[in-house]
């Protein structure tokens, strides 16, 4: 059954569709809704079930339409093979669907059924309508078409990924005889696949390209979106360095694009994925299309400005010295955006709002007295919210509010007339400041009977790159999910440090300090933290000390041991990135540069031209099927260890991908590995 419950009452529910009407004739269970669409006239049901995953997430599958006016309940592309439906989108008029089959696009009459194919030229190397591996990796792409609000035309991205290698993954588990598994893999130092945005209409025909100046092997395009009117497109170009960004409107009569804005970095640039949960979609437009919103770190923090729509007009809304997280909502009836930030702490996050006009002043929406971490999903017009909060000692918990007030709906539900705090006297949050100057955030975790007298083991979990943090004012800090027990009952300390090149609320010099330098920086001040602390804290053990981390923390782990044995004399490194110039070439570039330039930042920051260091302790894990850090990443640092006689212990997980979660058995003994090394070679308790 779906319901639709109306928040202000909790009272008001509408039954969209009852369990009978979700049930296909010819069987007797209804269908398993992964996700759905409402038409505007609510009449027209889009369920999507039977999902499959593509890389990362569940996106491909099957789409059923359900009219609630008739009660008739069909199949969408019943001739297409199952689960290979993706992004079905009803049109605007609510008369047809779209969607992706097998890298082609189609629509499909609702009443009808008539189905005409959009694009056929699709294929694995050649794509419509979603996107290439690295592309959904690095820049949150995967839906890669729009309806026109009119419902007349589709605009879409077209990957050519002919030129691309494949990366062949070897699995030799599902049969008798081995088989190659190909991933379209653009590695660091490769050109881009050529990428290209056209506009077709519904009803069939020919697309119009877009004429977007620039090499598309030397460029990027991650964002398109319609502009007002439908007859533009508003698109953002990214060079192959990533450093600079121009907007486009391009003219979908003529299909000529004009430069509205540009904008440029001495390190990289980031888009709306990066500042958005992962998603680059949609635009922040304002006064019917008009102006718009846009975020940029060019003054030294992440603000938000209001660009007009020729780009020859822009203002700035979040003035300080202070970061923007994400834009939340726009109230344009009353002037305001809203937007999470947290000027007087990196690690907690709040909920303001400022007017839209430049002339406002920053104000906390949130409660001041709930010191943590705020998270939002707020309607429309920006009047209601469900607010959801979480901090050090206190488990997730959500309520209902009206905004601007942040009133809850229900004095009875609200958030402190319901909040349980858990006592976790053993978590400390600090401050941290290395020989080198620089002031990290940390949280530690002391262990159970804990006596100063005595020495005890420290283990350090760490990520270290531009993609993550491990230091947020959260409940489930402090955690250690590969760990089987509790690692203040065996009596370790457990810290970790957010060092320079994280992407924490800190300004764009603290983020962008890490520019070229992966391997280095991040390396030292993760090893200067902990030296520090071994210095102001005689407690801990210095002989029994250790780190682990996942990918990029599974690098950083490696280069500590590698870089500083003096300190670490234990390793546990998963899935990490042993060799820089193995990586994607989005993601690598990004931060390091094309190595065509720079190919020396690469070989310094790569954990293996520091192996024969090694003096540790070492356990490295890796999944043969990992499509992300190559499994050859592991054989290439074996190769190395091997070759100076290093001893390690090593373990391989057939055809796990980077999670290392796939087949029985496996999180089960991945946890017993991890903690039976971690006792055996950091051994427990106090001494």
């Amino acid at each position: 059954m779906l319901l639709r419950i109306d928040p202000l009452s909790e009272q008001q529910v509408t039954v969209l569709a009852t369990a009978a009407q979700l049930t296909p004739t010819g069987t007797n269970e209804p269908l398993k809704i992964a996700g759905f669409e409402v038409s505007s006239d609510d009449n027209i049901l889009l369920i999507f079930t039977n999902t499959a995953k593509v890389w990362r997430y569940n996106t491909r599958g099957d789409y059923w339409v359900l009219n609630r006016g008739t009660g008739r309940l069909k199949q969408v592309g019943k001739d297409k093979p199952a689960q290979s439906l993706m992004y079905a989108k009803l049109s605007p008029d609510g008369r047809k669907v779209a969607y992706v089959s097998d890298r082609n696009i189609y629509a499909e009459d609702i009443d009808s059924g008539n189905i005409i194919a959009l694009t056929t030229d699709g294929n694995r190397r050649l794509i419509n309508g979603t996107f290439d591996w690295v592309y959904e990796e690095e820049f949150g792409c995967r839906d890669g078409f729009r309806w026109s609000s009119d419902s007349k035309s589709i605009a879409y991205w077209q990957v050519d990924a002919r030129d691309t290698r494949d990366y062949l993954m070897l699995n030799t588990t599902d049969s008798i005889y081995s088989f190659v598994v190909p991933v379209e893999y653009p590695k660091v130092g490769q050109s881009p696949s050529s990428v290209r945005i056209g506009v077709v209409d519904a009803t069939g025909g020919t697309t119009r390209w877009m004429n977007i100046p620039g090499d598309p092997e030397q460029h990027y395009l991650p964002r398109m979106e319609w502009a007002s009117g439908n007859q533009s497109l508003i698109v953002q170009q990214l060079n192959r360095w990533q450093n600079e960004s121009k907007l486009y409107i391009c003219s979908i009569s003529d299909a000529s694009a004009k430069t509205i804005y540009t904008e440029t970095d001495k390190a990289w640039i980031d888009i709306k994925s990066r500042w958005n949960d992962g998603d680059p979609g949609g635009w922040e437009w304002l006064d019917n299309g008009a102006s718009f919103l846009w975020v940029s770190e060019k003054d030294g923090w992440r603000h938000i400005y209001r660009i007009s729509r020729d780009g020859k007009k822009e203002t700035l809304l979040t003035k300080g010295n202070y970061d923007v997280e994400t834009i939340s909502a726009t109230d344009e009836k009353n002037n305001y955006v809203y937007f999470i930030a947290s000027p007087e702490s990196a690690i907690q996050r709040y909920l303001y709002r400022t007017k839209m006009d430049g002339k406002g002043r920053m104000e906390l929406v949130s409660p001041a007295a709930l010191k943590g971490t705020h998270a939002y999903e707020i309607s429309p017009g920006a009047q209601i919210a469900l607010h959801k909060f979480n901090n050090r000692n206190t488990p997730p918990v959500s309520e209902w509010i009206r905004l601007p007030e942040h009133t809850p709906f229900q004095k009875t539900q609200s958030i402190e007339a319901r909040i349980k705090t858990v006592d976790r006297r053993n978590l400390e949050f600090f401050t941290i400041t290395t020989e080198d100057n620089v002031t990290m955030d940390g949280w530690i975790i002391t262990p159970e009977n804990f006596d100063s007298s005595k020495k005890y083991p420290i283990l350090l979990y760490v990520y270290g790159e531009p993609a993550n943090t491990t230091v947020e004012d959260e409940f489930s800090t402090g955690s250690n999910r590969l760990f089987d027990g509790d690692l203040s009952k065996s009596s370790y300390f457990y810290v970790s440090f957010n060092n320079r090149g994280t992407p924490t609320l800190k300004g764009s010099a603290w983020r962008k300090a890490i520019y070229r330098d992966i391997g280095g920086i991040n390396i030292r001040d993760q090893a200067m933290a902990m030296k520090k602390l071994l210095a102001q804290r005689p407690y801990l053990d210095t002989a029994r000390v250790a780190s682990w981390g996942w990918s990029g923390g599974g690098s950083t782990t490696l280069n500590l041991l590698f870089q500083y044995p003096d300190i670490f004399k234990t390793g546990i490194a998963v899935a990490a990135l042993t060799n820089l110039l193995t990586y994607d070439n989005i993601y690598e570039e990004r931060y390091m540069g094309p190595p065509q330039k720079t190919k020396a930042d690469y070989i310094k920051g790569s954990p293996v031209t520091y192996a024969k260091n090694l003096r540790g302790n070492l356990l490295y894990i890796h999944g043969t099927g990992d499509d992300n850090v190559h499994y050859q990443n592991a054989e290439i640092l074996l190769n190395e260890l091997i070759k100076y006689n290093k001893q390690f212990q090593f373990m391989s997980y057939p055809n796990r991908t980077h999670g290392i979660r796939e087949g029985e058995g496996t999180t089960k003994h991945l946890r017993t590995l991890f903690t039976n090394y971690l006792l055996k070679y950091c051994p427990p308790g106090a001494r």
